[in-house]
């Protein structure tokens, strides 16, 4: 009996989970300001504490799980990922929450490079891959823009508790396909645990993440932001250094010597940087600025979910067919134009020209990010893929944690000094500090205002904090929008447009301990 389709079903699903909670969280962030009192950087903490363990944890998640074995990998993770989630469910603070969301990204890392790396060791063919991968891609840019329509559902029906309880049944039941559907595969010929180059490479992405979330409240030239800077630099070069002189590395650098393997690596953390910041001010944006309750913010985003869904799979077959530089490129130049029209928008912008700026981007999301998967994939043995998934997998989530953290700091420095200079004369002491936190505390304190007979007070209020944040939004859209057309240019000057007849073969032969001079190249 041919047990592919059950076996794509059971890694899809376990995917779906791990990239529906990457965004679900999302649109309980107001409830969260409101029940927790989370400030503006514990809300960003809330988002990134889980991508940054998932990013700092996921290469070595992926080495071990080819030395240890993928399946097994993968069944640990959907453990701990489901039972942290349980636990993020029963907690009463912020910080608290944060704690059980780092937890989850721990075992999202040992969850997700094992179910690409388990993909392409099954689907071994480069049309089947890209249909396989182009799927993958598909169930995992969906699940990022679904997230926050099953958070809104969630948020509705119950509290926000239930969008962390909803995941333990979840995972409960992808592990079940997995423990019986999905085969077993390691490498043989995996080398000893490189634990230097896990704790550095952990250390560095930790550390410039944390570095980002935090400047604007240290100040982005401050001493203490820009020694943290220097640290990481430093932490990076060692990590190269390190990795170069072992003999048996984490990961291998020589990969990376490969135009195919960087430009798509690049392309694919680009993506993500974009759409991650996008989904974490729009969800503000629609409730706050607009007005729409969870459940409806969640449905809006419908057209990045579905053009995301769709545009994966058709990216990933249009690569085979004309080639994987045109198909990227053309994806972050859709994103780049998508960012420069969604700057232009105001508290009075229709829903509808909204929702056609959503295809843009989820259309151009789905261009680039599955064929840039399906590219590096290629590049990389079968027997290393668990490592190859995890490169996948990082860029992936620098690139989110990092657009939260980079164009939600660029949003909230401008949000507080904007609002420092338009908030009316003569506001309490206190009530400017809570509208200095977030602009849900501002907009939640102007009604306040209004209900105690100051409605002249509360209107100033709420203009000046409406003006501020669309003075932090429209800012960090011309960022995004200048990250994805260089991310464009960048494709077209270095990704080639299809893989050389040689690549796998190479890739095989350096994988077995071949000499340096046998990488691949494209």
């Amino acid at each position: 009996m041919n047990h592919k389709p059950l076996i794509l079903i059971s890694l899809l699903l376990a995917a779906f989970v791990i990239n529906l909670d990457a965004t679900i969280v999302n649109v309980a962030l107001p409830t969260l300001v409101r029940e927790l009192h989370a400030s503006n950087s514990q809300l960003q903490w809330v988002v990134d504490a889980f991508n940054l363990l998932f990013a700092g944890s996921v290469l070595a998640a992926g080495s071990l799980s080819d030395r240890f074995g993928r399946k097994g990998m993968l069944l640990a993770g959907l453990s701990v990922f489901g039972l942290a989630s349980l636990a993020g469910g029963l907690t009463d603070s912020a910080g608290a929450l944060i704690a059980a969301r780092s937890v989850m990204g721990v075992g999202a890392a040992m969850v997700f490079p094992s179910t690409l790396s388990l993909i392409s060791n099954v689907f071994t063919e480069r049309d089947e891959r890209a249909r396989a991968i182009g799927l993958w891609g598909a169930i995992t840019g969906a699940a990022i823009a679904l997230g926050p329509i099953v958070g809104g559902w969630l948020l509705q029906a119950f509290d926000w508790t239930s969008i962390f309880f909803a995941m333990t049944p979840i995972a409960a039941i992808a592990g079940v396909l997995v423990a019986r559907y999905v085969p077993a595969s390691r490498d043989p010929h995996a080398p000893r645990t490189d634990r230097a180059g896990f704790a550095l490479s952990t250390a560095m992405v930790g550390l410039i993440v944390y570095t980002v979330i935090e400047a604007p409240n240290h100040g982005w030239g401050s001493a203490r932001t820009l020694a943290s800077f220097a640290l990481t630099a430093v932490l990076a070069a060692a990590f190269v250094a390190w990795e170069r002189r072992t003999d048996q590395p984490m990961l291998d650098l020589s990969l990376f010597r490969n135009p195919r393997f960087t430009a798509a690596s690049v392309s694919v953390a680009i993506s993500f940087f974009a759409l991650s910041g996008f989904i974490f001010l729009v969800t503000q944006y629609f409730q706050f600025l607009k007005g729409y309750g969870p459940l409806s913010t969640g449905v809006r985003l419908l057209p990045v979910a579905s053009c995301v869904a769709i545009s994966s799979i058709l990216g990933a077959r249009l690569a085979v067919r004309l080639g994987t530089k045109l198909v990227v490129a053309s994806g972050l130049f859709s994103m780049a134009a998508f960012y420069l029209w969604v700057a232009t928008a105001s508290a009075s912008t229709g829903y509808g020209t909204i929702a056609a700026q959503m295809v843009v981007l989820g259309t151009g999301m789905g261009l680039t990010s599955a064929p840039a998967t399906e590219a590096i994939m290629g590049v990389v043995p079968k027997a290393k893929a668990g490592v190859g998934s995890a490169v996948n997998d990082a860029t992936r989530l620098l690139g989110a944690t990092l657009g939260v953290a980079v164009i939600g700091s660029v949003y909230a420095s401008l949000y507080a000094s904007q609002l420092a200079t338009a908030l009316p004369i003569g506001l309490p002491a206190s009530l400017a500090r809570t509208a200095h936190e977030s602009v849900g505390a501002a907009l939640t304190a102007t009604s306040k205002l209004g209900s105690a007979g100051h409605p002249v007070l509360a209107s100033a209020v709420h203009d000046a904090t409406s003006a501020a944040f669309f003075h932090g939004f429209h800012a960090a859209n011309y960022l995004a929008a200048g990250v994805a057309a260089a991310g464009a240019v960048m494709a077209l000057a270095l990704l080639p447009a299809h893989p050389t007849a040689s690549t796998d073969d190479t890739a095989e032969v350096r994988a077995l301990g071949s000499p340096a001079t046998a990488a691949a190249r494209s």
